[in-house]
Parts: C-alpha cells; sequence; structure tokens
C-alpha cells in the first residue's frame, strides 16, 4: 500500500470511527445540506489577500451563514477551483489559495465533491495539488483521484455517521475540453460508468445512494432534455438522491413520494452558486437544500426537505470588495445592514425572481425561512 492510499485510508477511517456507530433500533434522523458552486474568481482572491502578511483570509466570507451549515449533520460542496498553487487566479484556469478550502472546513462544510469542469484547469499539477492538500487538511472529498487504482479503494466514498450509512457518488459532463493526464481520473458523467458504480454501492448496503453531478446548460433555469432523462434512468438503477451543479442559475427541485414499489426520491436539478462573482441576474446567489433521513433499524425514509435561499453582498470596504454569503430570509427585511440602497434591491430582485421560479416549478420542496440572529 502506498503512502498516498494509506494516508486516504486513515483520514476516512477517522471520519468513520469518530462519527460512526452501530444502527440504532429507536427512531433517529440525519440532516444532510447541500451547497452548489464554490469559486474563487479574481476579485475573491484580491479580496482575500491580507496587503500587509501576504495570506489570505476568507473566514469572513462565511460568517453569517456558519450557524445554519454547521447545523447539518452532514455538509457537502461543490468545490469548483483547483489548489493547485500560485501563480492564485480566477477564470477561465482556476487556482486558489488553500485558505479557501480551510474557511469552508471552518464554516461546518464537511465533504467536497471535486469533478467539475475546472478540475483540470491547472493539468496534472493542479489536478494532483487539490486531492493532497485536502487530504493533509483531512477534508474528505471524492470524484478526482490520482489513478484507477486509487479510485478503486476509495470509490464509491461511504460516509458513516450518527448510525446512517450513505454512498456518494460525483460526476461531471467535462473538463472544459482539457484532455485529463492518465493516469489521473476525473469522474465522467457516463452512464455506463455510473450503472456499475450504483451497482457498486448497493452492493454496500447504504441507506442512501447520492449523486452529485456535474451538468446541465450553463445559466438555462430550465432543465435539459438530456438531465431529466439522466434523473429518471438514474433512479431507475436504484438512486435515491440526485443533486446538481453548473449551471451557476438556480433549477427546480422535486421530491417524489414513494409507493409500495418505489422509495422517495428527490432530485435538485441546479443549486446555482454558493459563493462567486458572477453578478449578472440570477448568477448572484444560489441556495442550499436540506434533506432530512428518519427512520429506524434499516427502514430509513426522507421525512423532510427544502430550501434556504442564498445571496452573495460585495460592499466595498477599506477600497476593497468583499464577499459575504447571506441567507436571504434573515436580511430581506433589514435594509439597514446593507451600505448602498441598491445592493439591498439586489439581493431582493434575486429572491423575488428566485421565489417565483421555484414556486412554480418545484415540487413538494418549500423555502425554509431562517430564524437566527444577524
Amino acid at each position: 500500500m502506498n503512502l498516498r492510499i494509506l494516508l486516504l485510508f486513515l483520514i476516512f477511517s477517522c471520519f468513520r470511527l469518530s462519527n460512526g456507530q452501530e444502527r440504532r433500533e429507536d427512531s433517529t434522523r440525519f440532516s444532510l445540506l447541500y451547497m452548489g458552486d464554490i469559486m474563487g474568481h479574481d476579485e475573491q482572491i484580491w479580496s482575500a489577500e491580507n496587503r500587509e502578511t501576504g495570506a489570505y483570509e476568507y473566514d469572513d466570507v462565511f460568517q453569517h451563514i456558519k450557524d445554519e451549515i454547521s447545523e447539518a449533520d452532514l455538509a457537502v460542496a461543490n468545490f469548483e477551483v483547483t489548489l493547485a498553487g500560485p501563480p492564485y487566479k480566477g477564470y477561465p484556469t482556476f487556482s486558489s489559495p488553500v485558505q479557501l478550502a480551510v474557511a469552508c472546513k471552518n464554516a461546518g462544510i464537511d465533504v467536497f465533491v471535486t469533478a467539475n469542469n475546472h478540475a483540470a484547469d491547472r493539468g496534472k499539477k493542479g489536478i494532483l495539488n487539490t486531492i493532497y492538500r485536502l487530504d493533509s487538511l483531512g477534508i474528505p472529498h471524492t470524484g478526482t483521484f490520482p489513478d484507477s487504482a486509487s479510485g478503486a479503494k476509495l470509490y464509491p466514498m461511504i460516509i458513516e455517521k450518527n448510525g446512517f450509512s450513505l454512498a456518494l457518488l460525483n460526476y461531471t459532463y467535462g473538463t472544459n475540453g482539457i484532455i485529463v493526464p492518465p493516469p489521473i481520473v476525473v469522474n465522467m458523467l457516463e452512464k455506463k460508468t455510473i450503472t456499475a458504480d450504483i451497482k457498486k454501492a448497493s452492493s454496500k448496503n447504504p441507506d442512501a445512494i447520492i449523486l452529485f453531478l456535474h451538468w446541465g446548460t450553463e445559466y438555462d433555469t430550465i432543465p435539459s432534455k438530456n438531465q431529466t432523462e439522466l434523473a429518471e434512468y438514474f433512479f431507475s438503477q436504484g438512486v435515491d438522491l440526485i443533486i446538481g451543479s453548473h449551471p451557476h442559475v438556480l433549477q427546480k427541485m422535486i421530491w417524489t413520494k414513494g409507493n409500495g414499489e418505489m422509495k422517495d426520491r428527490i432530485v435538485v436539478y441546479s443549486l446555482g452558486n454558493f459563493v462567486s462573482n458572477q453578478r449578472r441576474t440570477r448568477t448572484d446567489g444560489g441556495a442550499m437544500v436540506r434533506i432530512e433521513l428518519s427512520g429506524k433499524a434499516d427502514s430509513i425514509y426522507i421525512s423532510d426537505a427544502g430550501y434556504y435561499l442564498t445571496w452573495v453582498y460585495t460592499p466595498i470596504e477599506n477600497y476593497r470588495k468583499k464577499f459575504f454569503i447571506l441567507p436571504c430570509s434573515k436580511f430581506e427585511n433589514n435594509p439597514e445592514f446593507f451600505v448602498r440602497p441598491e445592493d439591498f434591491q439586489k439581493m431582493r430582485t434575486f429572491i423575488r425572481n428566485s421565489r417565483r421560479l421555484l414556486d412554480n416549478q418545484n415540487e413538494m420542496i418549500e423555502e425554509i425561512f431562517f430564524s437566527g440572529k444577524n
């Protein structure tokens, strides 16, 4: 066993041993929280840099949303940058300081999915550095691997926590035309491969199989025919939850109740942007979807599901643009918080557009309103 595989084995063993336990016989609940795209545009990098020390500081980005993230039993996000090292750069070939990942962990994000169209932005070095740095931070992640042998040992990711067992699978439609250099693996959205992986995950008898897919058409609020057909196919193969990212805007969420022949299932076609410098209409925010599993012994079902709207606030402080992820319902009636009235109105526009879309198209999944303090 090489050193990398040994390191990963120890990380995941610790994650499982510290949180896992025997399946409880009494009724219990487990909350899942999913976030969309965590990006690192140039302005975000410049904003995080401490001009005096040269260090990078991202914790402030999450200060208004940290409590809601940490409340979940398991929080998962799409990490759509590389940690390739300097020179740090945003679009189109992302490389962010490692402190971004540290701040995500500090905010309560437990797991990253890394198979997305920017995974190969910095080539072999970028993919490997991202993997190794996340490993060194003790942040579980899936979707990219240094080689097929590592993938075979570590995939599908099985998360055991609070008496629940979950299988997490992650794939991307592509890597922006950049060839992934062998032996590195970036999981691609290929039906045959995913079908085999679902079968492998099923053999481990998890309580739920979750697909996190990087798919769809950028900036389109309506799922494509390809998305809807793939969702139906993967559900037919035994998947329970499908979470989508990539379009950078919100798309509908559907909870289909089970019956005697079918289990409950949820598809969230796109969560939009969790944090980025995209400021076009509908791209300046996103949603976190919260799904609750309940049951006892081996009888597990979806007991609740809802979403929180989030918006990225970018005021100028000390001649520098700042980035703060705001829980919308906590701030939508608080115009005094905003430095400029137009920023408050922009957030209100995002909220109005998002509610109109999701109120009309969602099925069985409604907005959750924040109750914490500002």
